[in-house]
């Protein structure tokens, strides 16, 4: 109906009241629209200053939870969160720098803040938390694989950082390996050309 060419028409010799009334209940309706008209027309803070903001929210809510930990559970639970808002700060913002540079933040915190927790969790109750980091890696690599080969540069002592995180944890290292992430990809910030197919596999 939307690509109906006299529909687009009778919307455009809509009076410019009326256009006004319907944008503006569509906005109501939806909240992440309104959100992204804002920031592109109104917002005074750039991309980075929102990257910024996120970096802040994101190290205090890893650092509240891993102070008052429960269990690998509960933590997978606030990751998701973080997620949530992280692709939600892509969404307005288009951010796709950010999109990489926050998860690469996300998951070295998190391994580096409860690295005891890790450590002395059974087997069983940590399998579903390893599998999420590895997951989330591999969603990172995907992510800097489309970007252009500079970026990678940008990225490469935070890829370090969690090459060096996951070598460290036994667990998470034979979770990586068991899911054919090769830590040295990492390690050395090199990306395979299939890593694509590597990931479907």
């Amino acid at each position: 109906m939307f690509k109906d060419t006299d529909f687009k028409k009778a919307l455009q010799e809509l009076p410019d009241k009326e256009k006004d009334k319907l944008i503006l209940r569509l906005l109501r309706r939806d909240m992440d629209l309104a959100e992204k008209l804002y920031f592109e027309l109104v917002d005074t803070d750039s991309i980075e200053d929102k990257r910024r903001i996120m970096e802040i929210t994101i190290s205090k809510q890893i650092k509240r939870f891993s102070e008052n930990f429960h269990s690998l559970d509960y933590i997978a639970v606030e990751m998701r969160s973080i997620s949530g808002k992280i692709s939600h700060h892509v969404k307005i913002t288009k951010d796709k720098f950010g999109e990489i540079s926050l998860n690469l933040q996300m998951l070295n915190e998190v391994i580096e803040q409860n690295t005891f927790s890790l450590t002395h969790s059974k087997p069983q109750k940590s399998a579903k938390f390893y599998n999420y980091v590895i997951v989330r890696t591999f969603k990172i690599l995907l992510l800097i694989d489309v970007l252009h080969d500079d970026f990678l540069l940008e990225f490469k002592e935070d890829l370090n950082r969690l090459g060096e995180n996951i070598s460290k944890n036994k667990m998470l290292l034979k979770t990586a390996i068991y899911n054919s992430l090769d830590i040295n990809w990492i390690l050395n910030a090199e990306i395979p050309e299939n890593i694509s197919q590597i990931h479907k596999e």
